[in-house]
């Protein structure tokens, strides 16, 4: 006596692909054009959150990623992230910002 071992049905996978190309080829269809770059809505988000970081903020971010790192070099753990950190943390936010803004809004 011989058994047969079914195979797996090419059908289900053609039928799963056209469920999604399907909805996606329709949504295509009717999608319109969205644009960008005049809209002002978050402009005063993004002006207190930049003053946040270029400020008073940024700075307690710096003294607080230095002290985590002095703490980490204290308990003897001796490793150049530990002072890597904070260095990158303090560029980052010192410079990182005003360039973020200026690509973002040179982009849009």
């Amino acid at each position: 006596m011989t058994k047969t071992i079914a195979l797996p049905s090419r059908h289900k996978s053609t039928t799963r692909a056209r469920d999604y190309i399907l909805p996606a080829a329709i949504a295509l269809a009717c999608a319109g054009a969205a644009y960008a770059g005049a809209d002002t809505t978050f402009d005063p988000a993004l002006a207190k959150f930049t003053d946040f970081l270029e400020g008073s903020g940024g700075k307690i971010i710096t003294v607080l990623s230095l002290a985590g790192g002095l703490i980490a070099l204290a308990s003897g753990r001796f490793a150049l992230g530990q002072v890597a950190v904070p260095v990158g943390v303090g560029i980052g936010v010192g410079t990182g910002v005003p360039i973020v803004t200026s690509v973002v809004t040179a982009v849009i």
